[in-house]
């Protein structure tokens, strides 16, 4: 394999080894080349199917993430985990992500910690606030909240798992004195994890309260997170973390194929649909363009999309410069065809992987 150049940014001292897995929003785009939908039935056996295909070719963790919209099939991600649960036997299984701020930590601590005894001890739990907003309104919420609603519901969240009983108070939701929430999951503290986009208070928060961060890279240089992994790491030290216990995870958008062109062409049309529709809804501008494209795959790009070498490569370039511990992949952007998206995981697993674990840690 052929020694990736190291970047411009350098950051040292961080473990060597990473782990792999990949994470589905379940989108039902139509396929720009067909015009067919699948129907939601379908997707969420496909997403099961693709969930024990990455448990059989050694991935690490996989993800489904939560949205409240017609284009999305997966509003209740612990269902379909449990799902999963029954179907796989050592990967991890997370919300990617759990959209903490319009939600109930009791209920979600306790539909994860269900997921953990179904799984023996295989669950984790992603919070954000979420980057769509439609779950905010669905269950009563006020977006002049969106900061202060989640703020107050991770510290919920983290004081349910850590303590039992519980007590706390707080303004958006009923006081608990004393109160036990079961079940208790079976794993000794259920991991987790904070997502953010490029909101460097969130990186704080994260540090602060000395738990995992999910850094989500979609667009622009990859570089320009470091500080963000830096202000979190920063954060955790000064409030007494110790630093192995601030562990990053960078999420992408990736897709491997047998080829680099092949990738390109069997990726380019569904990602570029998903990313149209919300860049119209969200005032981005125009269509992308295929030169675009192609720009995010270079090397300094945020897309992995390319070869098993090229994707390894480029997960590779990027722990020289974050020190991650974990590295999930976006494979579906648009609902690429299940087909694709499993000969992407078995290329993921089986080739990506290795070449990656050879590198760190060989």
């Amino acid at each position: 394999m052929r020694r990736v150049p190291p970047p411009r940014i350098q950051l040292v001292g961080r473990v060597a080894g990473v782990e792999i897995g990949v994470y589905d929003f379940g989108e039902l785009y139509p396929d720009p080349r067909t015009g067919h939908q699948v129907d939601p039935r379908q997707r969420l056996h496909d997403l099961i199917e693709e969930a024990d295909l990455a448990d059989q070719v050694g991935l690490d963790v996989f993800g489904l993430g939560e949205h409240h919209r017609a284009d999305f099939v997966v509003s209740a991600p612990v269902v379909a985990l449990a799902a999963i649960a029954e179907r796989t036997h050592r990967i991890h299984l997370t919300s990617a992500v759990s959209v903490l701020s319009s939600d109930d930590p009791v209920r979600v601590f306790q539909q994860f910690a269900t997921l953990d005894l179904i799984s023996r001890g295989r669950a984790e739990i992603m919070a954000g606030r979420g980057s769509f907003t439609e779950s905010f309104p669905l269950f009563g919420y006020a977006l002049d909240d969106y900061d202060e609603l989640f703020a107050e519901k991770i510290e919920l969240l983290l004081r349910i798992r850590d303590s039992d009983p519980v007590t706390w108070s707080g303004r958006h939701r009923p006081a608990l004195r004393a109160q036990g929430v079961y079940p208790r999951p079976d794993q000794e503290k259920l991991p987790v994890w904070i997502a953010v986009g490029g909101n460097p208070q969130s990186a704080v928060r994260a540090g602060v309260l000395g738990v995992p961060m999910a850094i989500a890279i979609i667009g622009g240089q990859p570089e320009r997170f470091v500080a963000l992994a830096e202000i979190y790491r920063e954060a955790g030290r000064r409030a007494g973390h110790d630093e192995s216990t601030l562990k990053v995870s960078i999420n992408s958008h990736t897709f491997v194929a047998n080829t680099s062109d092949q990738a390109g062409h069997i990726f380019f049309p569904h990602y570029a649909v998903m990313m149209g529709a919300i860049g119209r809804e969200r005032g981005w501008g125009g269509a992308l363009t295929r030169e675009s494209f192609e720009a995010s795959r270079q090397p300094d790009g945020a897309l992995l999309v390319g070869s098993a070498e090229e994707v390894a490569e480029k997960i590779i370039r990027q722990h020289a410069i974050f020190g991650h511990q974990r590295f999930l992949a976006q494979l579906s952007v648009g609902t690429v065809p299940h087909h694709h998206v499993m000969r992407a995981i078995e290329l993921l697993g089986t080739e990506v992987a290795p070449l990656v674990r050879q590198e760190l840690e060989g």
